[in-house]
């Protein structure tokens, strides 16, 4: 393979004889260069997707695999590494794409970027409820067709969201970061959280903040429904038929989560029937590929997964992914989300309550 091909995979950097990292796709600085000075970096410098052919073929050898939320690593991925592999790193939040029992098993770490896109993420949930609410999309279309004559006073009316209130399914550093913005509108917030209601000294000052003791009590009074929950067998169609037949009449489901957490084709089925006003949609079910009919609605705001999608973040999440793979070789002080590696590697847990270690 050459550079030149589209997804190959080639040698960059240093000759550090001490240890080889692969990284599955380009990064923004300043990452390659740390990852550079503290490995033989080999990788995919295109920004596509790599073939699982290149990718198994790529990882050989690897002590450290740096991906991103794209990339399937399995234990077939893993073991074509070899037995030299100590961390996969990945340029996300989630990790739904690796397998972490088969990491562990291996007594290989997996580390996540938390926290630097809580804002851009929370920024563009908020930029998907304004565009579903005040039907931004459909003006857009409507002027740029030629379809706009002239101001009318019953004209694409929307919902107006002072007053209203916003539902937040997980309440963690994004759900919180879209609450407080909740309150710049005057919206009251009702929330899930798996952990229970927040400390008091959490919420603000003045903020019209309920926890809801289950998903249902949120879903009969919130005007607007933002999901912010990771991907498990537990939150896979979290929101399925039923859920979305609680949903109040009129009311509108914002997911910038994850896809699957959404029945994509039981919400197609509910907008069409009318009771809900629309959705945004950042994530998708069988993502990049999209449900029948979603196209086809006019209220649904639909965005290609852009949630981190700003310069300043993915810069940060690249570098903290560059950090995480360097520390799984130094002091352990990355964000490993599978605690027993750590232990098994001889690191100390540090545990902060939430089953996550040593966090930087």
């Amino acid at each position: 393979m050459t550079s030149d091909e589209p997804g190959s995979s080639v040698t960059m950097g240093t000759t550090n004889p001490r240890r080889h990292a692969f990284i599955t796709r380009l990064l923004p600085e300043p990452a390659p260069t740390l990852l550079r000075e503290a490995f033989v970096l080999r990788g995919n410098l295109e920004d596509v997707p790599l073939s699982r052919t290149d990718l198994l073929a790529g990882v050989q050898g690897a002590e450290a695999i740096v991906c991103t939320l794209t990339d399937p690593i399995d234990a077939g991925v893993m073991d074509s590494a070899g037995s030299r592999l100590r961390v996969i790193s990945t340029c996300a939040v989630g990790f739904d794409n690796i397998d972490v029992a088969a990491a562990t098993e291996r007594r290989v770490f997996v580390a996540t970027t938390p926290d630097v896109l809580t804002d851009a993420t929370a920024e563009l949930t908020w930029a998907l409820i304004l565009a579903t609410a005040r039907r931004v999309v459909e003006g857009d279309r409507l002027v740029k067709s030629g379809g706009f004559h002239g101001w009318s006073p019953s004209m694409l009316l929307g919902m107006e969201l002072r007053g209203r209130t916003l539902g937040v399914v997980g309440m963690g550093r994004i759900g919180t970061a879209v609450a407080r913005i909740a309150n710049g509108f005057g919206m009251a917030v009702v929330y899930v959280r798996r952990s229970g209601p927040l400390p008091a000294e959490s919420v603000p000052l003045g903020a019209r903040w309920r926890y809801a003791t289950c998903l249902e009590d949120l879903l009969k009074v919130a005007d607007i429904v933002s999901l912010h929950v990771p991907l498990s067998d537990g939150t896979r169609h979290l929101l399925g038929r039923r859920e979305l037949e609680c949903m109040r009449p009129d009311s509108i489901l914002i997911n910038t989560s994850r896809g699957p957490v959404v029945d994509e084709q039981a919400l197609v089925e509910r907008i069409r029937s009318g009771p809900l006003r629309g959705a945004g949609l950042d994530v998708y079910e069988a993502e990049p590929n999209l449900t029948a009919g979603l196209v086809d609605l006019p209220n649904v705001v639909l965005l290609p997964h852009l949630g981190s999608a700003t310069v300043e973040t993915r810069r940060r999440m690249a570098e903290f992914a560059a950090l995480n793979a360097i520390a799984a070789f130094t002091d352990g002080n990355l964000h490993a989300v599978n605690a027993e590696a750590l232990r098994l590697r001889g690191f100390g847990s540090d545990s902060s309550g939430d089953g996550v270690p040593s966090q930087r």
